[in-house]
């Protein structure tokens, strides 16, 4: 037996020595029952927590991606490439130059500022005028070169941002919250909540508001329409920045992080482009449906990969019922 047990591994050793070989005991079945239920029970709350945390994010990005549409009718898809480079730039500051995150997210936030206003000079402003498809394609080629470029400088292996929280997660209300998800609550509020008073008191955002509804009109009413499409991308530039260093510190960053701005459209077209506001709501939608679907395809279906495709189902559906988007409104064009 002793032979036998150090030839087995530890885990059989403690199976042999720890069980016997009958248990005759009766076997109360309704306490697992009950036990079972309850451990769902608190896994699905968990998920539904996580979505709407996450859902967060998804309506700050979505807001950006709403932004620059309406500002400039252009459909951002390199939009994930922003919290992708914002992300980097932010991990480099930490790791690379070794500054603490009090410095490093500050100067990240500036560096994507005028990151996103040389994108709009350089790039897009001769752009202006041409048709859609064209600025739609210089996008996409974009989002291909920012995705090669930074697995040139950094590789494309997943690293890990430096502990920035001494506390990794906090207990609320029983369920394990990570910091770094808290802070992203945080964070997503206050942007929203500035992003309310931007376009509702200041200048440029009652600018980017007339320019939305009429570029021509706002022209003439003396408003600089090549600044406010700077501003947007600007602002877009370090909104999106933010999101891509808050998901950094809870996963790690690599380039797979573009592929949070691809999710963002199902956010969108669940939400029209027509309103910021809504853009909020689609994004607490998406990020409840994608955590509720793993949660019934790990208990039932067992299909796998259901947290990621679920929202790309309600995108399809969504356009096959209303093309416009749940929340958006028809344009109705006369020729």
């Amino acid at each position: 037996y002793e032979l036998a047990c150090q030839a087995l591994s530890p885990s059989f050793v403690f199976f042999f020595e720890q069980k016997p070989a009958y248990d005759v005991r009766p076997r109360d079945w309704s306490s697992d029952v009950c036990s079972s239920d309850l451990m769902n029970l608190e896994l699905l709350t968990q998920m539904i927590v996580n979505g709407l945390i996450v859902g967060t994010l998804y309506g700050v990005v979505a807001m950006c991606f709403v932004l620059i549409y309406k500002s400039t009718r252009v459909v951002n898809f390199d939009q994930g490439e922003f919290l992708l480079i914002g992300a980097w730039s932010c991990w480099a500051m930490l790791v690379k130059f070794e500054l603490p995150f009090y410095v490093g997210f500050p100067l990240t936030l500036v560096f994507m500022l005028i990151f996103g206003v040389v994108l709009q000079v350089v790039v897009l402003r001769p752009m202006i005028g041409e048709p859609i498809i064209s600025v739609i394609m210089v996008t996409i080629g974009l989002s291909m070169f920012f995705q090669g470029l930074v697995s040139w400088i950094f590789g494309g292996y997943t690293k890990a941002y430096p502990t920035v929280f001494e506390t990794a997660s906090v207990n609320i209300g029983g369920l394990q919250i990570e910091t770094a998800y808290i802070m992203s609550v945080v964070v997503s509020i206050v942007i929203m909540i500035g992003f309310y008073f931007f376009f509702k008191y200041s200048r440029m955002g009652l600018a980017m508001r007339a320019t939305a509804f009429d570029q021509q009109i706002a022209q003439s009413l003396g408003i600089s329409v090549k600044h406010v499409f700077a501003a947007s991308w600007a602002i877009s530039a370090v909104v999106s920045a933010m999101a891509g260093v808050v998901v950094g510190m809870g996963h790690g960053v690599s380039s797979a992080l573009s592929f949070f701005g691809i999710k963002v459209c199902p956010v969108v077209i669940l939400g029209g482009l027509d309103s910021i506001v809504v853009a909020i709501v689609g994004g607490l939608i998406i990020g409840v449906l994608e955590n509720l679907a793993e949660f019934v395809d790990s208990q039932w279906l067992q299909l796998g990969n259901m947290y990621d495709i679920a929202p790309f189902y309600a995108l399809v559906v969504i356009l096959m019922i209303k093309p416009y988007g749940l929340f958006g409104t028809k344009n109705i064009e006369r020729i």
